[in-house]
C-alpha cells in the first residue's frame, strides 16, 4: 500500500482533504471516494488536489465525495488559496494575492491571516423564475452558473423546508439536466443579508455551506430586488458562519464577484491506499 500525505481543512463547515503540489495518487476519482468517506476514510465533502499551473500561481482540481469531478469550489478555492499562502515554499507576501487555475477559469485570491477572498469568475446563464413542475407541484426557480450551475429558490420558514427531498428532486429535474444543479433555498433576513441551505450536486445532500452556492443566492438576490449597481450582501450558512459577497452591477449581470469568508488547517496526516 502506498502513504499519501494529506491536509484536512474547512471553510464554512464545508471541509476538504488537501493533497499538495506533487501529490498525486493514482485514480483520483476512486481516491476521492474512499477519503471522503466519512465511515471508512478520513471524511469530508470533497477532495482538492493542487498542482502547477503555466496559467496561474497553481492549479487546483476538486473531486466530490462521489468521485465526480467538479468545475470549481468557492470554498474548496479558499482553502485551496489558505494552504498555498502557509507553504513553507511559498514566495507571496505576508498580504498574500495569487490566482488559482480551475476548470471554471482563472480566479483570485487575497489571503489575511485566516481570511480569504476569492473573485469569482463572472457569473452566466442568469434566468430568473423559471417555472419548474415538482410532481404537479409548481414552483418558481432561478439559475445561475458562479463557476457551477446553481438553482435558487426563495421560500418562507428555511428551518423546515425539506433540502434533501425537494433538493434531490431539483437537481435531477430535466430542466437542468444532463448535467444537473446544486439546489439554494433562500430566506431574506432585511439588510442586504440572507440565510441559505444548499443541496450539493455531487456530494448528494445537504452541506454546512457552499461558496459558489451563497454567492449565487445573493447575486439572485440582486437581481430580483433591483439592489444598487455595488455592494454586498451577507450570507448565514447552516455552519452559522457569515459569509459576504462583493459584486458589480453591469448590462444583463455581474462582474467583479468577490466571495470572503474564514477558512482553516483542521489537521494534517498519512492515510494509505
Amino acid at each position: 500500500m502506498r502513504k499519501v500525505n494529506f491536509t484536512k481543512m474547512v471553510a464554512s463547515g464545508n471541509d476538504f482533504v488537501v493533497l499538495g503540489i506533487g501529490v498525486n495518487p493514482k485514480g483520483l476519482r476512486s481516491f476521492g471516494r474512499k477519503i471522503c468517506d466519512r465511515k471508512y476514510g478520513v471524511g469530508a465533502d470533497g477532495l482538492l488536489t493542487l498542482g502547477k499551473s503555466r496559467r496561474a500561481d497553481v492549479r487546483m482540481r476538486i473531486f466530490n465525495a462521489d468521485g465526480s469531478e467538479a468545475e470549481m469550489c468557492g470554498n474548496g478555492a479558499r482553502c485551496a488559496a489558505l494552504f498555498v499562502a502557509g507553504s513553507p515554499v511559498s514566495r507571496l507576501p505576508r498580504f498574500k494575492n495569487m490566482s488559482i487555475e480551475t476548470k471554471a477559469g482563472i480566479i483570485n485570491a487575497q489571503v489575511k491571516g485566516d481570511k480569504v477572498k476569492i473573485r469569482l469568475t463572472d457569473p452566466k446563464g442568469i434566468k430568473l423564475n423559471m417555472p419548474l413542475n415538482l410532481n404537479g407541484r409548481n414552483l418558481r426557480v432561478n439559475f445561475i452558473n458562479t463557476g457551477v450551475p446553481h438553482a435558487v429558490i426563495f421560500v418562507d420558514g428555511l428551518n423546515n423546508i425539506d433540502v434533501d427531498g425537494i433538493g434531490r428532486q431539483v437537481r435531477y429535474h430535466s430542466k437542468f439536466s444532463p448535467k444537473g444543479t446544486n439546489v439554494n433555498f433562500v430566506e431574506p433576513l432585511g439588510n442586504q443579508s440572507i440565510s441559505v441551505r444548499t443541496y450539493e450536486r455531487g456530494v448528494e445532500g445537504e452541506t454546512l455551506a457552499c461558496g459558489t452556492g451563497s454567492t449565487a443566492s445573493a447575486l439572485i438576490l440582486a437581481a430580483n430586488c433591483k439592489l444598487l449597481s455595488s455592494g454586498s450582501i451577507d450570507v448565514k450558512t447552516k455552519g452559522q458562519e457569515i459569509l459576504r459577497v462583493y459584486f458589480e452591477r453591469v448590462q444583463g449581470g455581474f462582474r467583479n464577484v468577490w466571495l470572503e469568508g474564514r477558512a482553516k488547517i483542521v489537521y494534517k496526516g498519512e492515510c494509505y491506499v
